[in-house]
This record gives structure tokens, sequence and C-alpha cells, in this order.
């Protein structure tokens, strides 16, 4: 048997609280474009967001591979196979909870999101690029700026949040697409090692797993949350009901990432038996 903790494993645990705290921040942007009035250069900011930290949740990949290909190993030993396994579901698990840990983080941060949006749309309409707008970021002067006035929601201000206008769908859906997306890359490779005679099919299915949670977000959370949005910059809606609404949307999030740790081992074993379907066809 390997060792339970490992550098890879640290490696992974801290890149993926990262993803889920940045995705989370992504929020931000629909209730700074209502604040600003700017809201389709928000639009393209928050897409800028979602995309960079989907691209970035395979980031930690190699990190899952190195851990799996050590159980694996192990696993060949049928005295140590048990074991291995085992040991294996927590790795990942405690990967999901790190997910979990980051988009907490995220949802106490999100004023401090909104500020940097906030920059960012400034920041943009001055030098007339996204992508000079966010290099903007980078400068010493903004990240010490930043540091300095760290933002947190206050008790008052949450007490006043209510999902009463916000149709229960758009939350059902972030809670169930969240969980599907957060496990989408450790469930397939927990799938490689229950079944390792389909190994390499259910470690490719991890992008099919992730594309249908994608879709999912852009058919189910990301219209109705852009509606609502639009909805509030033509004075159809109060501010407070966006606010509300990117409150419990960071809410059922976190929601989202420990229902995900309840799906885990059914979606392994249900990647896998997909696996050997697709082995079976000629």
């Amino acid at each position: 048997m390997t060792a339970f903790w490992s550098s890879q494993l640290v490696l992974a645990l801290a890149l993926n609280l990262v993803v889920q705290l940045i995705q989370i921040g992504a929020y931000a942007a629909r209730l700074a474009g209502v604040l600003s009035g700017r809201i389709a250069t928000s639009i393209s900011l928050f897409n800028l967001f979602v995309l960079a930290s989907r691209l970035a949740n395979l980031a930690y990949a190699p990190m899952l591979g190195t851990i799996s290909d050590r159980a694996a190993h192990a696993a060949r030993d049928p005295a140590l196979a048990g074991a291995a396994v085992h040991q294996f579901e927590w790795q990942v698990r405690l990967i999901v909870f790190a997910g979990t840990v980051g988009t907490a983080l995220g949802a106490l941060l999100l004023p401090t999101f909104l500020m940097l949006f906030l920059r960012g749309i400034s920041a943009f309409e001055r030098l007339g690029s996204v992508p000079r707008a966010m290099l903007r970021l980078l400068d010493p002067r903004v990240i010490l700026d930043v540091l300095r006035s760290p933002r947190l929601p206050h008790p008052s201000t949450l007490a006043r949040f209510s999902p009463r206008h916000i149709p229960a769908e758009l939350l059902v859906g972030n809670v169930i697409v969240t969980g599907i997306y957060a496990i989408g890359v450790v469930a397939s490779v927990f799938a490689s090692i229950l079944k390792p005679e389909v190994a390499r099919t259910a470690v490719l299915l991890s992008g099919v797993v992730n594309g249908i949670a994608t879709i999912s977000f852009s058919l189910v959370v990301d219209p109705t949350s852009a509606y609502i949005t639009d909805q509030a910059v033509k004075g159809e809606r109060p501010l407070i009901e966006v606010k509300s609404m990117v409150f419990f949307l960071a809410l059922t999030a976190i929601v989202g990432t420990l229902f995900s740790q309840l799906i885990l081992y059914p979606a392994a074993l249900f990647i896998g038996w997909v696996a050997h379907g697709v082995n079976l066809l000629h």
C-alpha cells in the first residue's frame, strides 16, 4: 500500500479549491452588469471566467492520474486490492471536498469579486480590450489594493436575501449541474479503479460527463439567471432580487458539491457500466 498523503494529492486539493473559488466568483459578474449598466460587457467577463474555470478543472487531472496509477498498481495484489480501492475513494472524496471549501470561500468573497468585475468593466471602457483589461488585474497596485480591502458580506445584508422571487428550477438545476460537474473527472478515474478491465474507456468518458454538465448549465442555469439580470437592468425587478439570485446560486453550488459526495460512488459504477457497453460495440 502507498501512503495516503502525497505531494500530488496536496496539489490536486489546492488546484480544485482555487478552480471552484473562481467559478463561484464569476456569479458576481451578473450583479456588476446591473450596477454598471454594462450588461453585455459583464456577460463577456462572466463567460470568460466560467470558461477559464471549466478548462482549469482539468488542471489537476495529471495529479489525479498519478494517484490513480499508484492505486491501480497496488490493486493488482489481491491481498491489497480492497484496501487500495478504499484508500483511493477517500482521496478522491477529499479532492471533491476541497472543491466544496473553495465554493464556500468564493461565496464569502463575492463582494470582492464584485469589486474586481466593476474595475474590470471600467478598465475595458478605457482600454477597449477585454484581455488588456484582465491584465490590469496583474498590476501590483491593483493586487495590493485588493489585498488591503477584502470585502466580506455583512450578516445584516444576508438576512435581506430571499429565494421567493427566484425560480425553483433555477436553484434545483444549479444543485444538480454543480454536483455532476464537481465529480466529472474524479468519478471517471474512480471508475477506472473499480473496473480496471475498461480503465482507459472510463477515464476518457470524463469529457462526456463534463460536456453534459456544461450543456445543462447553458440550457437551465445560464439563460434564467441572464433573464433575471436583464429584467433588473430594464427596471422590471429590484436590485435586491439580483443580489438574492447571486447569493442563492452560490449557496446551491455549495449544496451541489456536497450532493456530489452522495452520487460519487453510484456515478463511478454507472460510468464503469457505460464503459463496458462501449467496449461491447463492434
